[in-house]
């Protein structure tokens, strides 16, 4: 394949930064017919051509370049965040991670300085009487947070004989609710809350 065209074309990137091209664009079809040799000179099948993006190009119809994922969100796709915070409660308390990671991600999106109306603080909310009985020092450390929120988790499993729903519905809406109501209590935020937990964690 002849690559003088991407070489030429290589060359106009870096007359743009002089602002050069655009006028030579605009007052000559030399650009045009470039990048229709370009096309005729593509293979018919097999390895593409290289793309090459030109922003500052009206009208050629190349397209920009995709924009790369934020860190947060490439973090998330993969191991995601926290993951040795997360890995190192999974292990401590028997909990599936992706189980903690679930009820992170619906208790403060991952925010671990998130702070609720109620008082609830840091990744797992924890209400500031729970965060003492579980002997969290500091609610908006995510390992110290996650470490408790994961160790309630375990004792509300433990107390309603290993029932996920119940013990997610106790997490929200605390036991003595779901002691008072025989299960998951008749309160819409818990019902969702249960719903989008299991649906993060089943996914």
């Amino acid at each position: 394949m002849d690559i003088r065209p991407y070489r030429l074309l290589m060359e106009l990137q870096s007359l743009n930064t002089l602002g050069a091209v655009r006028s030579f664009a605009e007052n000559s079809g030399m650009f045009a017919g470039l990048l229709a040799s370009m096309q005729d000179s593509a293979p018919a099948s097999g390895s593409r051509p290289p793309s090459f993006t030109y922003s500052g190009f009206p009208g050629t119809g190349l397209s920009p370049a995709p924009r790369m994922n934020r860190p947060e969100q490439a973090a998330e796709g993969g191991n995601g965040p926290f993951s040795a915070e997360i890995t190192k409660a999974a292990q401590t308390y028997n909990i599936p991670e992706k189980l903690i990671r679930s009820v992170i991600r619906q208790e403060s999106g991952f925010d671990p300085g998130a702070r609720s109306p109620a008082g609830a603080s840091g990744l797992m909310q924890l209400m500031p009487g729970t965060a003492r009985f579980l002997g969290v020092q500091d609610p908006f450390d995510p390992a110290d947070n996650i470490m408790g929120g994961t160790k309630y988790l375990r004792q509300l499993l433990d107390q309603f004989d290993q029932d996920l729903e119940t013990a997610l519905a106790a997490y929200n809406a605390g036991p003595g609710n779901v002691r008072k109501y025989g299960g998951i209590p008749p309160f819409n935020e818990t019902r969702n809350y249960v719903e989008k937990v299991l649906g993060h964690y089943l996914a």
